[in-house]
């Protein structure tokens, strides 16, 4: 408790004031201080409540280097699990026109071989889920193909990355059901002068990225 006293005095100085504090165990003792009134003055005492250092807490936040690194989401359950987002566009498009699709998928494949990592992104030709959604497919030239992944922010990239594509997402109990397809044959016309620097994309290079058993569709 800090303690002021102030006294009465006709000088023109009044009469010392002393402070006493005491933070926990410790004394503190402040310089003797004075203060000049003039006239008389009753006697009063002034009191300043303290805090105690023991009491006394810095509000400084911290922060796990682990929480940085980690998603602020939490693991997908198995519901969560069930989900597929996708990106569309018509087959010509997806598999003969976009220079970079191939390779985009390829590099990734390879990443996944080297980690050890299991496939979660598939192209499915003329994909049965298209039928829920309307509003998609009357926008869609035929036939038309879909990457689909369970991983959603990857989708969102290609769909930045591929421009003229629709995307959306679905769910499905399994994988064979996510990514049906209907029976349906391409046919790419060869154009007459290839004047790109790069070679032409063979056909069928899409089928390592086909689910088992779905590689029918040949010209």
């Amino acid at each position: 408790m800090l303690t002021l006293a102030v006294g009465s005095s006709s000088a023109a100085l009044a009469p010392m004031v002393s402070a006493h504090s005491t933070y926990g165990n410790a004394s503190v003792h402040l310089p003797t201080m004075h203060f000049g009134f003039k006239g008389s003055q009753p006697s009063s005492h002034l009191f300043i409540p303290t805090t105690p250092i023991s009491s006394f807490k810095a509000a400084v936040a911290t922060v796990d280097s682990n929480d940085l690194s980690s998603s602020s989401q939490n693991p997908p359950d198995k519901e969560q699990a069930n989900k597929y987002y996708f990106v569309v566009a018509n087959a010509k498009f997806m598999l003969d026109e976009e220079e970079h699709f191939k390779e985009l998928l390829f590099e990734r494949l390879r990443l996944y071989g080297e980690r050890n990592k299991e496939q979660d992104f598939w192209l499915v030709i003329e994909p049965k889920f298209l039928d829920k959604f309307p509003n998609i497919t009357k926008r869609l030239k035929r036939p038309a193909v879909a990457l689909v992944s369970t991983n959603g922010p990857w989708i969102t990239f290609m769909k930045l990355r591929l421009d003229r594509v629709l995307s959306d997402s679905y769910e499905a109990d399994t994988l064979e059901e996510a990514l049906a397809s209907n029976p349906t044959t391409l046919e790419f016309e060869k154009p007459k002068k290839w004047v790109a620097p790069y070679p032409k994309y063979e056909y069928g290079w899409w089928e390592p990225f086909l689910l088992a058993g779905s590689k029918e569709s040949k010209v």
